[in-house]
């Protein structure tokens, strides 16, 4: 037999045992972004309709990730919710830097393009915590780390990037009759002036604020968006920012915020179609 033939024969033996391992890992990793905060569980059947493959193949698959801790089976419905192996690996990767490791060179390139320094804050109940900042030219904002450090969720263009972006209803529920300490005299501590801050910060994409948390302090920031929810925020701050200057530096921030989003977002999960 020719090395042609032995090769095709071997294809349609490969093709009738079914996909091979790196289609397997492949579809194994279709279903695990597949989740998000709508779908958080997959049955069988409905697995298959949606990737159109037999029901055999997702039944195959969802008993392997099971099996191997990436979801976990309900004995009632049969129906399959991430497990435990997913948190694992999250947790390894937030311990070994994360999201602050991650952001690093974008937070690099702010500060160098604009002198200023550049922050990346994630939520932590009702405040927005600093995971990482580089200084720019200009030098530090303060004689410590600002990372670790905790923004109120009513005082500051850094936390109000990423709040306004709430659903109305979390946000008004998040802040119904909490009080709201005034840091100096442009702390916005009344709910309808607060809540106008908002708005308008969720009509342009962007927060500004001068002295609210620290009285000799201006932010601008952006929040970073996955699938329309909110994650974080990238902000720049120094002690004073020229007004003439904010259409550029949104920009940047808002290049480098879609930048860390194509990164942070699982690609699309595709249309159903046979294979």
């Amino acid at each position: 037999m020719s090395t042609g033939h032995q090769e095709a024969g071997r294809r349609g033996r490969r093709d009738a045992a079914g996909p091979g391992p790196l289609q397997s890992v492949d579809r194994a990793l279709e279903v695990l972004l597949s989740f998000d905060e709508h779908r958080t569980e997959w049955g069988v059947t409905e697995l298959a309709e949606e990737f159109g493959w037999d029901k055999s193949v997702a039944h195959r698959l969802l008993a392997a990730l099971a099996h191997r801790g990436f979801l976990v089976s309900q004995p009632v419905t049969r129906r399959y919710r991430l497990g435990p192996s997913v948190w694992h690996l999250a947790w390894l990767w937030e311990r070994k830097g994360g999201l602050a490791t991650l952001a690093r060179p974008a937070l690099t390139r702010l500060a160098q393009q604009t002198g200023y320094t550049a922050l990346l804050a994630v939520p932590d109940g009702t405040h927005m915590r600093c995971v990482e900042t580089v200084d720019g030219a200009d030098g530090p904002l303060r004689h410590y780390s600002l990372v670790g450090e905790l923004y109120p969720a009513h005082a500051g263009a850094t936390s109000r990037a990423y709040f306004a972006m709430l659903p109305d209803g979390a946000r008004h529920t998040l802040f119904q009759d909490r009080p709201m300490a005034r840091f100096s005299d442009t702390t916005p501590v009344d709910a309808d002036r607060l809540d106008r801050l908002f708005r308008v910060t969720r009509a342009t994409g962007y927060a500004y604020s001068e002295g609210e948390y620290d009285a000799d302090t201006a932010a601008l920031a952006v929040p970073l968006l996955i699938r329309h929810q909110p994650v974080a925020t990238l902000t720049l701050c120094a002690h004073a920012i020229p007004r003439d200057r904010h259409a550029e530096l949104v920009d940047l921030l808002r290049d480098e915020a879609l930048e860390l989003t194509r990164v942070l977002a699982p690609r699309p999960r595709p249309a159903a179609r046979g294979r």
